[in-house]
């Protein structure tokens, strides 16, 4: 595998993760489904996969930014698991409307899986690491990278803005009724 394929792939992966953390967003919005504390973690999970990603694009594929994908992974995957665990029982309810049958946390969980997987599967293409005296593309190289660099850039500026709103500079509310930093704000006017 060669470096630019490498960066393609990293690319279209950054390009899913962004695709997930949109789909959040449309239901926060639309739905106003507001994330739980659990659910703004797994986001944060997202956006540290993504940051690996774009390291990948930036930098050229290197096996420490597989590392920092890997390690978002475990951290969101162990999240959408904790909170996959606390609904499970039955008659413990859920949280949120089921898209296709499943829970936006086990999709998560389902998601941060094949993350790590690929990210596995990626490490095992070491060619991709070997330059030679070929210098890697300057930020990504391709229009596809560099779109997916802002897109992921702007939706992790869009989440930290979206979880301040809903929870303040406090704890977060479980489960969360609404934008509770706006309504601080209207009462202190």
């Amino acid at each position: 595998m060669t470096p630019e394929l490498s960066r393609r792939l990293n690319a279209l992966a950054l390009l899913v993760i962004c695709g997930i953390l949109i789909a959040a967003f449309i239901d926060q919005l639309v739905n106003f489904d507001l994330p739980c504390p659990l659910c703004l973690l797994q986001r944060v999970g997202l956006v540290a996969v993504g940051f690996g990603l774009c390291l990948n694009l930036v930098k050229g594929p290197r096996a420490h930014h597989y590392g920092i994908i890997v390690l978002g992974a475990v951290f969101g995957g162990s999240v959408s698991i904790r909170q996959i665990l606390l609904h499970i029982v039955p008659g413990t309810g859920s949280y949120g409307d089921p898209f296709l049958g499943l829970h936006f946390y086990t999709w998560a969980g389902l998601a941060f899986f094949c993350v790590i997987l690929g990210a596995a599967l990626m490490l095992m293409f070491e060619k991709q690491f070997e330059y030679g005296d070929v210098q890697p593309a300057p930020f990504g190289g391709s229009a596809l990278a560099k779109f997916a660099f802002v897109v992921i850039l702007v939706l992790a500026a869009g989440n930290a803005v979206s979880a301040l709103l809903e929870c303040g500079p406090g704890i977060c509310d479980d489960p969360p009724t609404d934008y509770k930093f706006l309504e601080q704000l209207e009462q202190a006017q």
